[in-house]
């Protein structure tokens, strides 16, 4: 994949073991401030890593990885499969690449950084013919509660094909979509709660799993994402590609 410069961000694939150092950094104030532990797994010796710097100062803003995969066969070797059941996913015949780690840095707000990010990702998409991203998208924390407009929400307009939908393979879930049934959401302080990566998930046409993952490594509840390229509106992937040119 190619660099991609837009404003004053700056988007590259990790060159060697000292991008992914800052990758892992950045990951470890983003995930586990003050637990001490380095973010750091044997996945990312396995994925591509893509990082985000203001060229100003060359903060790095914004990192995340990308593991590709032949196809659904494919699927029981991602990150997410040690958290859900993926065997609905496994006849998927094309390319895939899950996304995974995606964090921004804790100081900065600017949302050019998410629309640089996704114009990376979709540069890397084109680049690779990949035909379906997947992954974990994560609230910050693991009490449901503060998250029922926005779990309601998920289960009344974007769960999974059923011929796609992840089981539950974790010991301690939230069946958000069995517990919710009746539940009926405030659409407002849904998108509010929603982490900005699955919002643009979701405007894409992305869905998730009925279920989340109480992760209490990483302090998180996760929704096991899917986004086939092909489902994405004609309209959204001209403004990813004019982003990622």
């Amino acid at each position: 994949m190619r660099g991609l410069r837009k404003g004053r961000y700056d988007a590259r694939l990790a060159e060697g073991a000292a991008d992914i150092r800052a990758a892992q950094e950045l990951r470890t104030l983003a995930f586990r401030a003050g637990q001490g532990a380095l973010d750091a797994d044997p996945f990312d010796e396995r994925c591509r890593h893509i990082l985000v710097h203001d060229t100003r100062d060359g903060t790095l803003v914004c990192c995340f990885r990308l593991l590709p995969l032949a196809g659904g066969a494919s699927i029981e070797q991602s990150y997410s499969a040690q958290f859900y059941e993926l065997s609905a996913l496994s006849t998927f015949s094309g390319p895939m690449v899950e996304m995974g780690r995606f964090c921004i840095h804790p100081d900065y707000k600017d949302p050019d950084i998410l629309r640089v990010a996704w114009g990376a990702m979709t540069r890397f998409v084109d680049d690779t013919g990949v035909e379906m991203l997947f992954g974990c998208s994560s609230f910050q924390g693991t009490e449901a509660e503060q998250y029922m407009d926005a779990f309601a929400l998920l289960k009344d307009r974007h769960l999974a094909p059923k011929t796609l939908l992840p089981r539950i393979k974790a010991p301690k879930v939230f069946k958000f979509a069995s517990k919710l049934r009746r539940f009926k959401p405030d659409a407002k302080r849904a998108m509010l709660g929603m982490p900005p990566l699955l919002r643009t998930y979701l405007m894409m046409g992305g869905w998730v799993s009925d279920h989340a993952v109480v992760d209490q490594d990483l302090n998180t509840l996760h929704v096991f994402t899917g986004l086939e390229i092909k489902s994405i509106p004609e309209n959204r992937k001209r403004l990813l590609r004019a982003t990622a040119t």
